[in-house]
């Protein structure tokens, strides 16, 4: 009877062990060589915006539901910014006072956070700036910082991977007089494209929101929208076009090449321009991070921009062995001449490790910073106003993680404890951490204070973000104590 039991065991076992060792093996996914490319890229188009009295520039921006056509049998229900899928590219100039009046015609209460921008914190639009449906936010902030490509997505505790997914997203691009000046392309939607990448699964015409099966990230889709657009190609029209790459997925890590291997050069990150464009073959981007660079065309030619396995994790079920073709750029037959790109495009962030005053330290495992969960009525960490500090972030777990930081841009000071590759050494808001991996950041804390309002820290997988990978922390005058806060 025992041997009967026994070998009853070995069998299911034996079932299970070979059951795990088929889905490990069918887990990658491979669209390379599948795509048709047979839809011409979608170019969001610029925010219109009208300039009051005071020389505020406003804009005017619903979010609502909509339907998308992603090649289905039908139309797909989404939601966006001023109908259909995503949103369009808000412009402004460093220096100008802007006001976005965000009206919320979803189903749902939502926010409206302006990723990677230097603002007051009850302007940021994180969860403490609900806007109630029917409703409408208006938060008003002076443009200060550099040149970059900045993006704005929902930010409801608890719900933000499902309001991102379902197409709530756009980008803000900061323009400054001395990037103006570089010899850079610039056109809107013909040499300087933004590319917004992003995974999704289906069933049927519906966008699934249903979790990966084994993968602990949330939704780790099967194909590729870039800018809303499935199978996209970019007609290139001039010798050299800027991409300007967010990566706006959930969940999902990027390791950008071209299929004919064909160098590009990365010119900006984050927070900006890089003081000296670096030239790559691949790129790893995680969700929530940009990246702006420029591809060099020859007459006639086509190449096709993929995601490879990724170099730095390789984890599986995290989607490390997948390959995606995501975007084809087809070059006319005449091109228009373009310069070179500068040797030099800014100056190097002035944070360095003399300024730090005091360290702080971050461990990201399971759903839980330093082993505590977000809470919206808890406040992690008071900081003082014009101080800078060295905050120490890792990555203990088996699965990867960023981190992103509300408000500031700060400087990736070592990454485990070696100096910095050249494409982080500009100024960054989001950083990826796959598994093992510690970074040193210096972060800086200007202008802005407010006790009673906090901005957020998180890692940016949003399903781990709206688990509870998230703490909150108030900048100060020097003296002040942090206010009691109740939450939303």
């Amino acid at each position: 009877m025992l041997a009967i039991l026994g070998g009853a065991l070995l069998l299911v076992v034996a079932g299970l062990v070979g059951g795990f060792a088929y889905l490990y093996a069918s887990m990658d996914i491979d669209t390379v060589g599948e795509v048709e490319f047979d839809r011409p890229l979608a170019i969001p188009p610029l925010a219109p915006s009208t300039v009051a009295e005071d020389g505020t520039r406003v804009f005017d921006l619903t979010l609502q539901p909509g339907e998308a056509d992603f090649g289905k049998e039908r139309p797909t229900p989404v939601w966006g910014v001023g109908g259909g899928y995503l949103g369009p590219t808000l412009r402004a100039e460093r220096g100008e006072k802007v006001r976005v009046d965000v009206t919320n015609d979803l189903p749902e209460d939502s926010t409206l956070h302006w990723h990677g921008m230097h603002l007051p914190a009850e302007m940021d639009g994180g969860p403490h700036q609900m806007i109630d449906p029917g409703a409408t936010w208006s938060p008003t902030w002076e443009v200060d910082q550099p040149a970059a490509s900045l993006w704005y997505h929902p930010h409801p505790h608890g719900r933000t991977a499902e309001h991102v997914y379902r197409g709530v997203a756009g980008m803000f691009w900061i323009d400054d007089p001395a990037a103006a000046e570089l010899p850079l392309p610039r056109e809107y939607g013909v040499d300087d494209v933004p590319v917004i990448v992003q995974d999704k699964q289906f069933d049927g015409h519906e966008l699934d929101e249903g979790e990966t099966f084994l993968s602990g990230q949330g939704i780790l889709g099967d194909e590729i929208l870039v800018n809303g657009t499935p199978g996209p190609y970019l007609d290139v029209t001039t010798q050299r076009v800027r991409l300007r790459v967010l990566n706006a997925s959930n969940a999902r890590i990027y390791n950008f090449r071209f299929a004919d291997e064909r160098p590009y050069q990365l010119i900006a990150g984050d927070g900006g321009l890089l003081p000296a464009p670096v030239e790559l073959t691949a790129l790893e981007l995680s969700p929530g991070e940009r990246a702006e660079i420029v591809v060099t065309m020859r007459p006639g030619e086509s190449t096709v921009l993929r995601s490879e396995p990724l170099t730095s994790t390789g984890n599986r079920f995290a989607g490390a062995d997948d390959r995606f073709d995501i975007l084809e750029l087809r070059a006319a037959d005449a091109l228009r001449p373009s310069p070179e790109v500068p040797t030099e495009l800014a100056a190097p962030p002035t944070l360095n490790s003399e300024d730090v005053v005091g360290e702080r330290t971050f461990r990201l495992a399971g759903t839980n910073i330093n082993g505590l969960e977000m809470e919206m009525d808890r406040i992690d960490m008071t900081v003082e106003v014009d101080t800078t500090e060295r905050w120490i972030v890792s990555n203990p777990d088996g699965s990867p993680h960023n981190f992103h930081v509300h408000d500031v841009q700060f400087v990736v000071e070592s990454v485990d404890g070696e100096p910095p590759p050249p494409e982080l050494r500009g100024w960054k808001d989001t950083v990826f951490l796959p598994e093992g991996r510690e970074v040193a950041l210096l972060v800086r804390f200007s202008d802005y204070t407010d006790p009673a309002t906090p901005y957020m820290f998180h890692c940016h997988l949003l399903r781990h973000e709206d688990r509870g990978m998230m703490g909150q922390f108030v900048v100060v005058a020097p003296g002040e104590e942090a206010a009691p806060h109740a939450g939303h």
